[in-house]
C-alpha cells in the first residue's frame, strides 16, 4: 500500500480522520508508525497529500490531512474488455485503476462463461475493492468507471457510438496482420480486447464494421493480465507521441 486512501465520510470537520480496520492494521503493523509521522494520504476522489499521525489508541489511527497537489492525469485509453474469469478479473482492475483508466466497459462474448457475471468481484463492492488496491498502488484517488454489459451485440449496436462518439478505436487481436504504426491522431483511444481465445470471427468482424482498427501485440500468447497493461501501454505512447 504505496498510498493511505480515505473516503469524505473519514473525514471530520476538524480536518481529522480516523480510520480502521485495513488501513489501520497497514499503517500500525506494516509502517509502523507513531504519532508525528506523515504518510502519504489521498482523498477517494479528490486530492492527495499527507497524513501526519495524530494518535493510535487501540486498533484506530487518527491522522490530520493535508492534501496540497491534484492526482495524476487520466489515461487517454479506454478499455473495452471481455469479461475476463473473476482470477484474472481482479488483476485487471487492479491494473487498469493504476494506469488511470477512464473507462472500463466489460462486455460478455460468445466464449465469456456466463457464470463469470455472477462472481462476488462484478458486485460493486467487489469492483470497488479491487479497484482501490490499484489506487493504492499507484498513489491516485479517481476510480475508473466500470461498466457492466452481458451482451455484446446490444452494446455494440446500441449504446458503443453514444458512448465513445469520437475516440479513435483500436482492436487488440492476435490475427491482426500488423504492429501499432503510422501517424497518431491524438486525442483518446478506445482500445477492445477479448477474451483469451480472441474474439470469435463474428465479434471481430462487428467490431471491425464499428471502425476498430485490429493491430497485433506480437506472436506471442498472453493472458488478458498480460495483455491488457502490454496493450494500454502501446497505445498511450502513440496517442502521446
Amino acid at each position: 500500500m504505496n498510498l493511505i486512501l480515505v473516503d469524505s465520510g473519514d473525514v471530520a470537520p476538524d480536518g481529522t480522520a480516523r480510520l480502521g480496520g485495513r488501513r489501520a492494521a497497514h499503517i500500525l503493523d506494516v509502517l509502523r508508525a507513531s504519532p508525528g509521522d506523515r504518510l502519504h494520504l489521498g482523498l477517494l476522489g479528490g486530492r492527495l497529500g499527507w497524513g501526519e499521525v495524530v494518535s493510535t489508541a487501540g486498533r484506530e489511527v487518527v491522522l490530520r490531512l493535508s492534501l496540497v497537489r491534484d492526482p495524476p492525469p487520466r489515461s487517454p485509453v479506454d478499455l473495452l474488455l471481455a469479461l475476463p474469469r473473476p482470477k484474472i478479473l481482479r488483476k485487471v482492475l487492479q491494473a487498469a485503476a493504476a494506469m488511470g483508466i477512464g473507462r472500463l466497459e466489460l462486455v460478455g462474448s460468445y466464449r465469456v462463461e456466463k457464470s463469470y457475471f455472477s462472481s462476488p468481484v462484478v458486485s460493486p463492492a467487489g469492483l470497488e475493492a479491487e479497484l482501490r488496491l490499484g489506487l493504492e498502488q499507484a498513489r491516485d484517488t479517481i476510480l475508473p468507471e466500470v461498466r457492466l454489459h452481458r451482451w455484446f451485440k446490444p452494446f455494440v449496436d446500441d449504446e458503443l457510438d453514444s458512448s465513445f462518439p469520437e475516440a479513435v478505436r483500436l482492436l487488440a487481436h492476435p490475427g491482426a496482420a500488423g504492429l501499432l504504426g503510422g501517424d497518431a491522431p491524438g486525442g483518446r483511444a478506445l482500445l477492445a480486447i477479448g477474451p483469451e481465445g480472441g474474439w470469435t470471427p463474428h465479434e471481430e468482424r462487428e467490431l471491425s464494421r464499428r471502425g476498430f482498427a485490429p493491430f497485433t501485440l506480437g506472436p506471442r500468447a498472453l493472458r488478458v493480465d498480460a495483455a491488457v497493461p502490454f496493450a494500454v501501454g502501446q497505445v498511450e505512447l502513440w496517442l502521446r507521441r
